[in-house]
């Protein structure tokens, strides 16, 4: 069985198709998904969806590239949302610093008290971090945060992605690694524990080496896994079953009610 641990299916791009989608997946064995919210407008609809298809699992948070029109009381209000809906973590949160983003004070503002939510909650993270690990490492560290989470789309050093199994994150392995440039992240995959990365696709963004402008979808995670089980001299059975194992290992409650 596999899972797509970081899939955005409330967004737009899925309207009209998520039923025919969810079926494809089922014949491919994708039979389960984690899907974070990126804005407060977006928790509403997720939690209505999340009610229609069971395999999903959520989340809540606020992405840091989409806070120009977040206000500090809807971190408030996520505390609330998040215990009155079935969640596994909270995020997308973290720290981005591409050119457009808001300003990097603001954004640890609000990292910094999601962090608390999280923690208060003892819920898992699920962590944005873009051209920013050095900073986002530091935060958790002075937030003491130790409920651990994954680190989406991770595309640093081996040095950095063992700083972050220091406090308890396994690594979001995607599409990167199937591009033939991606040979860092390809390097690093193939040093990092077997423990110590689950599967994602961030559809309908982050598309495979072949399908560039292309809608990316939970379909992709097969050919993902394909490519994790050259790279670590796997079988694809193997890795199915173990990022499975480590994404109970880092979302305890995914199995409350899954399937």
């Amino acid at each position: 069985m596999f899972i797509d641990s970081h899939c955005h299916l409330d967004f737009e791009a899925f309207d009209g198709q998520r039923d025919a989608l969810m079926l494809r997946c089922l014949a491919l064995d994708v039979m389960g998904f984690l899907v974070p919210a990126t804005t407060y407008e977006a928790w509403s609809t997720l939690a209505v969806l999340a009610q229609q298809y069971p395999s999903w699992r959520v989340a809540y948070g606020l992405h840091p590239y989409f806070l120009k029109e977040a206000l500090y009381r809807q971190v408030e209000r996520l505390g609330e949302q998040c215990e009155r809906e079935q969640v596994v973590a909270v995020g997308e949160i973290g720290l981005d610093n591409w050119p457009g983003a808001v300003d990097m004070a603001v954004q640890m503002a609000f990292f910094s008290r999601q962090l608390k939510v999280a923690s208060a909650l003892k819920l898992p993270v699920i962590l944005h971090a873009r051209k920013s690990y050095d900073l986002v490492f530091k935060c958790l560290r002075e937030a003491d945060f130790k409920e651990g989470g994954v680190v989406h789309a991770f595309n640093g050093s081996l040095e950095q992605a063992k700083r972050f199994r220091g406090l308890g994150f396994v690594m979001g392995i995607g599409g990167t690694i199937t591009y033939p440039r991606a040979q860092k992240a390809q390097r690093v995959l193939a040093s990092l524990d077997t423990n110590a990365f689950i599967l994602e696709t961030d559809s309908p963004d982050m598309p495979l080496h072949g399908f560039q402008g292309k809608h990316n979808t939970p379909l992709s995670i097969p050919s993902i896994a394909h490519h994790v089980a050259r790279i670590k001299g796997m079988t694809v059975e193997q890795v199915a079953a173990q990022t499975y194992d480590n994404l109970l290992s880092t979302f305890p409650k995914w199995h409350e009610g899954l399937l």
